[in-house]
């Protein structure tokens, strides 16, 4: 039980069931506080050996989807409250659909993360950070191009920050990100506020501020929040 995956590696049988698994306490065929089927079960059922499956349990017990018990089946845990890093990522992988709702949980955690690597960037290497928005007069105003320059801009300024966990958790939302920002971007409102943040944020970089980088970014954070949410909420009253 294989199959082939980008670069033709060859993605194992747990991986495989691991993945299937997640997808099922996703869309609630195995909701929170259930039991999965007892290990014996599964196996039958993907036609693997236990140990297959056993390895895939562990994985999902490991980033807080399940917590395994010895002689009885697996309880489904509440993966929000359980989950990790990890968790993230799988979340992200298996958003078929991206749901208002996901997109603002993804613009507050902007809010919490962005300023702060924007302020390092700024500190550790203002030069290259200033490049990075040099040719903003080649940006084009459409929701595509909007998405990917957003995309590898905020790339960027954590790769120039001096701490790589910033970089770690902005590349979990490589899957996902873009389908998130050309949806946010087609609203020309939020390209304008955006083109204006970024002409803000060159000109405090190219005075070498990143103290007030940092609040440039929280400001314009905190407002691509504020207009996401009035927008879903004008949609609902229509």
């Amino acid at each position: 039980m294989t199959s082939e995956k980008k670069g033709g590696k060859k993605e194992r049988a747990s991986d495989q069931i691991e993945m299937k698994l997640i997808k099922a306490i996703l869309t609630r065929e195995y909701p929170t506080g259930s039991t999965l089927r007892p290990e014996r079960e599964l196996a039958e059922y993907y036609g693997v050996g236990r140990p297959t499956v056993r390895e895939a349990l562990q994985r999902l017990e490991r980033d807080g989807w399940i917590t395994v018990r010895k002689g009885h089946p697996a309880i489904v845990n509440d993966y929000w409250h359980q989950g990790n890093v990890m968790t993230l990522v799988h979340i992200i992988q298996n958003h078929d659909d991206v749901t208002d709702e996901f997109i603002s949980y993804l613009l507050e955690l902007r809010i919490s993360l962005a300023p702060v690597y924007i302020r390092n960037a700024v500190a550790a290497h203002q030069p290259k950070v200033v490049a990075l928005l040099a040719n903003l007069d080649q940006l084009k105003p459409d929701a595509v191009s909007y998405a990917a320059f957003d995309w590898e801009l905020q790339k960027n300024l954590t790769r120039l920050s001096p701490n790589p966990i910033y970089l770690l958790i902005v590349n979990s939302f490589d899957s996902f990100y873009l389908k998130m920002a050309r949806r946010y971007f087609s609203i020309p409102e939020h390209r304008e506020a955006s083109w204006h943040y970024y002409h803000e944020l060159l000109n405090v970089a190219l005075q070498g501020d990143f103290i007030e980088a940092e609040r440039v970014a929280r400001k314009a954070m905190e407002k691509s929040l504020e207009l996401w949410r009035n927008r879903t909420v004008l949609e609902q009253d229509k």
